[in-house]
């Protein structure tokens, strides 16, 4: 199967509650230009991580908001931080990273929010084929292959590789 690859940076979903401690009571996130996952979009507002070692300014915030707060950073920015995250699936924080984020009108430590996000592939129901959610399988992208690759499924994905920005350079 061929499908289209999508390469993310670093970034940022905030639940509705986090956008207002970030950005003021009733804020709502702008849309910069839409993804290709539906309904997702990158958004103008971006905010600052920190860290005891270093801060990064201008991380860009993904929408819409989420019921979860998860900060995504690279694998090139383990030593930056000072950071250990683990590669894991979205949503999964249990025991993952610190980090302070901070918006034009407030700031929050957040507890178990950052991660390196897993490759993997969305796939809509109706290209799933044998695939199952959760399987681990290994994809060949312009003769490189990459491993532990994990599947998404569900009837609102586009079907797409998700790697990370180390993975493409």
């Amino acid at each position: 199967m061929k499908i289209r690859v999508g390469v993310s940076n670093r970034h940022v979903h905030l639940t509705k509650e986090d956008l207002e401690i970030l950005f003021g009571k009733d804020y709502e996130l702008t849309v910069r230009n839409y993804i290709d996952q539906p309904g997702q979009f990158a958004a103008n507002e971006t905010v600052t991580l920190k860290t005891d070692k270093n801060i990064k300014e201008n991380v860009r915030i993904v929408g819409p908001t989420r019921k979860y707060t998860q900060v995504e950073i690279l694998d090139i920015d383990k030593e930056y931080f000072g950071l250990n995250p683990p590669v894991r699936n979205s949503g999964d924080l249990e025991n993952s990273e610190n980090i302070w984020i901070i918006g034009p009108k407030g700031k929050i430590y957040k507890k178990s929010v950052c991660i390196i996000a897993n490759r993997h592939i969305h796939i809509n129901t109706r290209d799933k084929g044998k695939l199952k959610e959760d399987d681990i399988v290994t994809v060949e992208v312009n003769s490189t292959i990459l491993d532990n690759v994990h599947i998404k499924i569900d009837d609102s994905f586009k079907t797409e590789l998700h790697i990370n920005k180390d993975d493409a350079i």
